[in-house]
């Protein structure tokens, strides 16, 4: 362990000097990321029966993506992506409850604490602690987001609907009593993700419909406490609108949309303390904002009866290589630098994140760092002029993996790619015909067509709702993207 320390200290010491604009004058960044949260789900990109005024003014202050997309269908690979700048399939060990980056890794929150900053984390880590699979919630919660970058952290280990369900400070459980020590029952009939086993004061601290509102909570305490002759970079990973939708009762039936509209209401709420909380500081036009979601939305069946689409018009959901299992919201804030009210039609991948914001800031990142990020900084500056900075992305599925190019993308397999159509009597899949949806290749039951083609190719620019598939049509596209797809994924 010591070795583990050793060797990110060695690394971030190497491009501490590296960045090409004294501390003191480095734009604040907040990066903002939502769980779960559909395409469809905030009132700028088209929702009618969810009102979310504080997030749509980020885009009305600044950039609206329409072709942002996470690199997974799920949380957790996304969220690796997201800091790492590295695609998540080249982990080649197991990706679970240890600690899912490397020693010596570099990560966005190293680099901008290399770089002068005052780093914290809030909310969601879902990348694990520790470097066994077995974690001891009793004990130090090490390596985690203080390994890795990050001067302070407070959030929940993983989701928070995945034991164990409490707060952890820095490296300790928040309210953990020695004599009612912590586990995780992964036996038979324990549930997907497990049963908490002890912990009662530490699980009584984090209701389930208070967490977003004690994340905000946080966070404007952390604003309030930073100096304008010191940087900061805030990473606030919000919980919602992840399974269990519990909106606390001052946001109940605050939506046209359900309960699931409630809840993206009081994100809303969240989002919306925290921008003031920033413009108290004297900060905001110093301060680079950021808010996108981790994938797309799940299917929800209040909401759909009640009008609301989570993914739009777009096919597929969480989980799925399909366009509604990674399109996502995607909004830039930055006074006098990203013109107000633009927006930006050209793709970009959660994978250039880390390199853009440290481009943005004047961060130069030491070899090896962002393997597989580019930035895209010049897009973000001029984005209605600026050509796209990426023509080529990896997305994944839950049981397929697809290739972006251009306006094309390819799906290996027939399907979603996700858990859409093989298990469509599981509550997240509605029924085609009634979720409105429509697909050559699929029934109205949402089930694959006998002798429909074994591969899927759209494009996107023509059919974005990914009606029909292209594949027995372009052949020849369909075995270079193929080809091209084998490559990336065996490159080390």
């Amino acid at each position: 362990m010591k070795l583990f320390f050793v060797v990110l200290a060695l690394c971030v010491q190497g491009f501490a000097a590296t960045s090409s604009v004294a501390p003191t004058k480095h734009p604040n960044i907040i990066l903002m990321v939502a769980d779960d949260l559909g395409y469809g789900d905030l009132s700028c990109y088209g929702a009618t029966k969810i009102a979310t005024p504080r997030i749509d003014s980020i885009a009305a202050h600044g950039l609206k993506f329409t072709d942002a997309h996470s690199y997974s269908g799920i949380c957790m690979p996304s969220r690796y992506a997201l800091l790492s700048g590295r695609y998540t399939f080249r982990v080649t060990r197991s990706i679970d409850y240890a600690c899912n980056f490397d020693p010596g890794q570099v990560l966005l929150p190293a680099a901008m604490k290399a770089a002068g900053y005052r780093t914290a984390m809030i909310g969601k880590w879902h990348n694990g602690f520790g470097d066994k699979k077995e974690v001891d919630w009793n004990a130090e919660l090490k390596p985690g987001p203080l390994e890795f970058g990050f001067d302070s952290f407070f959030g929940t280990p993983r989701t928070h609907s995945e034991p164990p369900l409490v707060f952890v400070r820095d490296h300790q459980i928040v309210g953990l009593e020695k004599d009612d020590p912590i586990s995780v029952d992964h036996s038979s009939g324990s549930g997907a993700h497990g049963k908490q086993i002890g912990g009662a004061k530490a699980m009584a601290l984090r209701p389930s419909d208070q967490v977003d509102i004690t994340l905000a909570d946080e966070a404007t305490k952390f604003l309030a406490a930073q100096k304008p002759e010191k940087p900061f970079f805030l990473y606030l990973s919000w919980v919602s609108p992840h399974n269990p939708i519990a909106p606390s009762p001052k946001f109940q039936k605050s939506s046209k949309a359900g309960p699931y509209g409630d809840f993206i209401q009081q994100l809303d709420h969240c989002v919306g303390r925290v921008l003031d909380a920033l413009e108290k500081t004297g900060q905001a036009k110093n301060t680079i904002v950021v808010f996108t979601s981790d994938n797309g939305g799940r299917f929800q069946q209040v909401a759909l009866r009640a009008g609301h689409r989570t993914n739009g018009d777009l096919l597929g959901q969480k989980t799925d290589a399909w366009e509604g299992g990674h399109r996502v919201a995607l909004m830039v804030r930055w006074p006098e630098h990203i013109p107000a009210g633009t927006e930006r039609k050209e793709f970009f991948h959660h994978i250039d994140v880390m390199a853009t914001l440290s481009g943005l800031v004047g961060v130069t990142l030491p070899a090896g760092a962002s393997p597989d990020g580019k930035s895209d900084q010049v897009a973000w500056l001029e984005p209605v002029k600026a050509p796209a900075a990426r023509s080529e992305a990896v997305l994944h599925g839950t049981r397929s993996m697809a290739l972006r190019q251009g306006p094309w993308v390819y799906l290996a397999k027939q399907g979603s790619g996700g858990k859409t159509v093989p298990e469509p009597e599981k509550p997240w899949s509605i029924p085609y015909k009634q979720m409105k949806l429509s697909n050559s290749d699929v029934d109205e039951n949402g089930q694959v067509k006998e002798n429909s083609p074994a591969e899927q190719l759209y494009h996107l620019g023509k059919d974005q709702k990914q009606q029909t598939n292209l594949a027995t049509q372009q052949p020849a596209l369909v075995k270079k993207m193929r080809e091209r797809l084998k490559e990336i994924l065996n490159e080390k």
